[in-house]
């Protein structure tokens, strides 16, 4: 009930259909049928990616030499996802390939290509590396492979250096965003990147872009794995990541893989029905707690090699950890937030929450980052004090980079990569203090006191009537819905709850409220107010009120009616 209201765009003609005033809201009048129908001819050919012609024509020579290749991946479910990705495209071109696949610990290891892993895999035989979602900052690993003799590609989409010169000296750099790169689109995640290296590879083997009947169905099928880290990675819907994650979540209930059949009967999902918020809820949160808590490894095998009960019982694991995880994760953001109001990090005099402590979970303080960039619109970095060394993870809001921060910062950290809305980083525990007040002054000359309040965005206008089991199914061909591309949003106006607000779930923690227009005594629809309850005394029956709301259908029993998700609640 605090948060600013805005309109996306100025409002259009309230007399056009719901669905066409949210399009323009949109920007996209234009090119509705495109966006509502991507297609898979839209996806830009892959060898226009730099240096990908040159990675793939080198992995197809290993596959020819019976090389031992490694593809070596990150421990986040965009890393795990790449991996398989390639792992099962390289198996189909050729079975008797021995293929090695390697995630370093989060822990022991930290992120990315490190000498050691290297040095290992050349020990095993290894003549071909292929990194998977890291790399792009690797220089003394690169160094390293090219002084034992070791080819490695690298694969990835983080932020790239300014400069093609400061790329690291690999046999190649496969980037989208490359200094160089003429490539149109420039946000694919790591199973992006590595679903075009896999599409190129296919028709390379089969020297034709029309590829075998069996290597067709594996890059369908891998399109479900492209779609699981693109929502997962929370890269903007758009695009040819539209393409990928429309087309790939039709995939994923009729997956083949064991494994991902095995997560989705884990999450207690329908498996005819999979979207967006079904993966980014209930199926990615599993992949990456394993990642989080344990090793990646049990992730990948999970999807990659594991069939029948051990599946099965790959995913329960994975499923018990998350549990594991979210316990954690709240007792750090009691924590976390406790000591940010202490600090004064929460009102407009800092503006951005920076902090340490040495019992912090260092795999799950990105999830409380999110948590808390969600409640107070600021950056936030959560960082654990592991004796001389603290690691974390930092979370930003729109308009605010959180990786040229870190650049701002970078005489006292060890370490730092990633995007502009989420990063890692590594301190010297006697220079947390002093990166500590750098960034939050780098923050403050950014941000003013009107950047910290968090906003709604709503699409359009329109009254309860309006939204009916039609015009909601229409607003659903705007789906996939996630990061670019966010659910409808809807300002209700001239309504008036009807009848008492009424608690309900696990610790009555949720509101049921019903709405209906205030010239219109009708029963109107219910509204789900998620975790709405402390809010209870301040929503009086029978209020007028103004509402945002997600416009959703409920099929409960088979009764079809429009039940919106509260968004925000005004009493007029």
């Amino acid at each position: 009930m605090t948060r600013a209201w805005r309109a996306r765009a100025a409002q259009s003609d309230n007399a056009a259909p719901l669905l066409d005033r949210v399009l323009a809201a949109r920007g996209l009048t234009q090119q509705a049928d495109s966006f509502m129908n991507p297609s898979l001819k839209a996806l830009h050919e892959p060898k226009l990616i730099p240096d990908l012609q040159r990675a793939a024509d080198r992995i197809i020579e290993a596959v020819k030499n019976r090389e031992t290749i490694a593809i070596f991946g990150d421990y986040d479910v965009d890393g795990v996802t790449a991996s398989a990705i390639l792992i099962h495209t390289l198996r189909a071109i050729d079975p008797q390939l021995n293929i090695i696949s390697y995630i370093p610990h989060r822990v022991d290891e930290g992120y990315g290509l490190n000498c050691d892993a290297i040095r290992e895999l050349h020990s095993q035989g290894v003549s071909l590396v292929v990194s998977v979602d890291c790399g792009i900052t690797a220089h003394e690993p690169a160094k390293t492979a090219r002084e034992i003799g070791l080819d490695l590609i690298i694969t990835d989409h983080h932020n790239p250096p300014a400069s093609i010169d400061d790329l690291p000296d690999a046999f190649a750099v496969v980037h989208p965003r490359r200094p160089d790169s003429d490539y149109p689109f420039g946000e694919l995640c790591g199973a992006g990147v590595a679903y075009k290296l896999a599409w190129h590879l296919c028709t390379l083997h089969c020297g034709s872009e029309r590829v075998s009947p069996p290597l067709r169905g594996v890059l369908v099928e891998m399109l479900g794995f492209a779609a699981l880290g693109s929502i997962a990675d929370v890269v903007p819907l758009l695009d040819e990541n539209r393409v990928i994650v429309k087309h790939g979540l039709r995939q994923i209930p009729h997956a083949r893989n064991e494994g991902l059949r095995a997560l989705i009967a884990a999450s207690g999902l329908d498996s005819n029905k999979i979207d967006t918020e079904d993966v980014g809820f209930r199926l990615a949160p599993r992949l990456n707690a394993i990642g989080r808590l344990g090793h990646a490894a049990e992730a990948l095998e999970l999807m990659t090699n594991a069939t029948g009960s051990e599946a099965a019982r790959l995913a329960q694991r994975l499923s018990k950890i998350n549990d594991e995880r979210k316990s954690i994760g709240e007792a750090i953001y009691a924590q976390a937030e406790e000591m940010a109001i202490s600090a004064g990090m929460v009102g407009p005099e800092q503006r951005a929450i920076v902090l340490a402590h040495d019992d912090w979970h260092p795999g799950v303080v990105g999830i409380v980052c999110s948590r808390l960039v969600e409640r107070y619109a600021r950056p936030v970095i959560l960082m654990q004090r592991d004796g001389d060394v603290c690691k974390g993870s930092g979370r930003s809001i729109d308009g605010f980079n959180l990786h040229a921060g870190l650049d701002a910062c970078t005489e006292h950290l060890i370490g730092y990569g990633g995007h502009d809305m989420a990063a890692g980083m590594r301190c010297q525990s006697e220079q947390f203090e002093h990166f500590a007040n750098a960034f939050i002054a780098h923050s403050n000359e950014r941000l003013t006191p009107d950047d910290l309040v968090n906003t709604t965005r709503y699409d359009t206008t329109a009254r309860v009537a309006e939204l009916t089991p039609e015009t909601v199914r229409e607003l659903e061909r705007l789906s996939p819905f996630g990061a670019g591309n966010p659910r409808v949003q809807v300002r209700v106006v001239q309504a008036k709850l009807n009848g008492i607000p009424s608690p309900f779930g696990r610790g009555g923690n949720h509101l049921s409220l019903r709405v209906c227009d205030r010239d219109n005594a009708g029963p109107g629809w219910r509204v789900v107010a998620w975790n709405w309850a402390k809010h209870i005394d301040q929503i009086p029956p029978g209020a007028p009120v103004e509402l945002i709301i997600e416009p959703k259908i409920s099929d409960w029993n088979g009764r079809i009616s429009v039940e919106p998700v509260l968004v925000d609640l005004r009493v007029c």
